[in-house]
């Protein structure tokens, strides 16, 4: 498999890897900041799609079982700097002889060096940018990632194969070190260029000093989350069908009327609630309408299509008419989340005088 290959399988693996982290990505960037800076997803998931990369180009091609057993070494060069003598002895390179440049450049004792060094110096890059890490810090950690990926191929991928099945080479852990620290040096530079990490900061506490539209909707999800997951937990102790109502009693309407209108998920998230009368009963009314509307309502457009279906007897139309309730219910949750979206507000938040006020400004980071 060529370097090509293995980047391809890396940009393949990208959406599914950067699905499992989007969910934590954007609770802790709530969280800290109230908002979602562009900037930031954009130099986080770079940073993660780099590190996938970097991985597949570390241990791929993945060799068959029975390649991996005949294997038997040696598994590891102990001589630092080895790679400078292979260089002397196996390159043509010649200083005066101009013609053996460029195939001193295609041998392995040269471009593999010369890879090991590149392949790093994106995460020192990375590092002194966003991170924010000094020249100890990117050292150490480029070498702690080099030393990862080195330890990978010692164990034979973790033990899956009985040998390693690529070399644990002590040069590879220089080179790779060496990289991330010309990295560092470069944005050192490049910084000047550059939209500084506090200021990303600074944007994205101003951004979150609003209750975006995505907010409000992440906000509802973890809510609901944490009910559900306390419904769960409150079963297993009391065997009642009103475990429902007692955790929803607590969790969002006590727990609110005694944290300053904040659930725990808006409480994580620097947000809370505001009305223009009456807190309590307002906020008891609003979630009733909210689980008729977003949950009783879908519900009875089933029932409705099935009443109709049996009264006029429309057995032969049962697939087409709840294929056309499905997809009014569709286009009903994706109306309601447009309009959150792009408004902020829909039309019940005017009837209950109410409206998402943020906290972030009084967040310390």
């Amino acid at each position: 498999m060529s370097y090509l290959e293995s980047i391809t399988t890396a940009f393949i693996a990208f959406p599914f890897i950067a699905f499992l982290f989007t969910i934590p990505f954007i609770l802790y960037n709530y969280h800290k900041y109230g908002s979602i800076h562009f900037l930031r997803v954009f130099i986080i998931y770079t940073f993660i799609l780099y590190l996938i990369t970097t991985y597949f180009l570390v241990i791929l091609p993945l060799p068959t079982f029975e390649e991996a057993l005949k294997n038997t070494g040696p598994y590891i060069n102990y001589i630092p700097f080895k790679f400078i003598s292979d260089f002397i002895h196996e390159t043509p390179f010649i200083w005066s002889d101009p013609s053996t440049y460029m195939k001193t450049i295609i041998d392995p004792s040269f471009y593999v060096v010369l890879f090991n060094i590149v392949m790093f110096i994106p995460f020192g890059m990375y590092l002194r940018y966003y991170f924010k890490c000094s020249f100890k810090k990117t050292l150490l950690y480029s070498c702690l990632l080099s030393l990862f990926f080195e330890l990978t191929q010692l164990t034979g991928l973790y033990f899956i194969y009985p040998n390693p099945y690529r070399l644990c080479d002590i040069d590879d852990l220089i080179q790779n070190t060496l990289g991330g620290v010309i990295g560092f040096l470069i944005m050192g530079w490049l910084d000047n260029y550059l939209p500084t990490r506090d200021k990303i900061d600074e944007e994205s506490r101003k951004m979150g000093e609003n209750v975006s539209g995505f907010r409000r909707i992440t906000v509802f999800f973890l809510d609901l989350f944490l009910y559900l997951l306390f419904t769960i937990i409150l079963s297993i102790f009391i065997q009642d069908t009103t475990v429902w109502l007692i955790t929803f009693s607590f969790y969002y309407l006590l727990f609110p009327f005694i944290n300053k209108n904040a659930t725990i998920g808006m409480k994580f998230l620097n947000v809370k609630m505001k009305y223009k009368h009456l807190d309590f009963l307002f906020n008891l009314f609003r979630y009733l309408f909210i689980y008729l509307y977003y949950y009783l309502l879908p519900i009875g457009i089933i029932l409705g299509v099935s009443i109709i279906k049996d009264y006029f007897n429309l057995e032969n139309y049962t697939f087409i008419l709840y294929a056309l309730a499905f997809l009014f219910i569709i286009l009903f949750y994706l109306v309601n989340a447009i309009i959150l979206l792009r408004k902020r507000k829909i039309f019940y938040d005017k009837i209950f005088g109410f409206q998402f006020v943020s906290t972030i400004k009084n967040y310390d980071l």
